[in-house]
């Protein structure tokens, strides 16, 4: 992995309860939190140049804003809700972008199973456990997909954190 072990070490304790929130809110009322995404933005801000060297740590700032500018985009043109084009502009300086291919398809496997859970807890009894969330009402269109970026962070710190260079 491209990532530091160190790094993602430093960032875990504060990026996975974010992360897990996300997934929990999303599934909830189908919604990212701005103050979520300004926490992380936040962490990373503030320890991002302790952790790396600042020419890093600028082009992963830059990553942040290639990221909203494509994700507001594709918000615009309705491909995307705008809470997860925050959660995916404030995680991308956590991305070292020669793991992009990885985190990518860690994604893909953690929305499999994310929507498999979801879509099963949704026609079972596991839904009285939460019966007022908001995602279980949406139509098959919609997906809360704050549960499948949430955990695909958070697992891609826990990765770093044991197989980082």
């Amino acid at each position: 992995m491209a990532l530091s072990a160190q790094i993602a070490l430093w960032f875990l304790p504060f990026l996975v309860p974010l992360c897990l929130y996300v997934a929990y809110t999303d599934l909830a009322s189908m919604r990212i939190t701005n103050w979520t995404v300004l926490a992380m933005v936040t962490v990373f801000v503030v320890l991002g140049p302790f952790l790396m060297p600042l020419p890093v740590f600028g082009w992963q700032m830059a990553q942040l804003g290639i990221v909203l500018v494509v994700c507001m985009i594709l918000n615009a043109a309705g491909a995307m809700g705008a809470g997860d084009a925050k959660f995916l502009a404030a995680a991308a300086p956590y991305v070292a972008l020669g793991d992009v291919r990885l985190l990518m398809a860690l994604f893909a496997a953690v929305l499999l199973a994310s929507y498999a859970a979801h879509r099963i807890a949704k026609h079972s009894p596991l839904r009285r456990m939460a019966p007022n969330w908001d995602s279980w009402s949406q139509d098959a269109k919609k997906f809360p997909m704050g549960f499948a970026l949430g955990p695909t962070l958070a697992i891609y710190l826990v990765l770093a954190t044991v197989h980082g260079s």
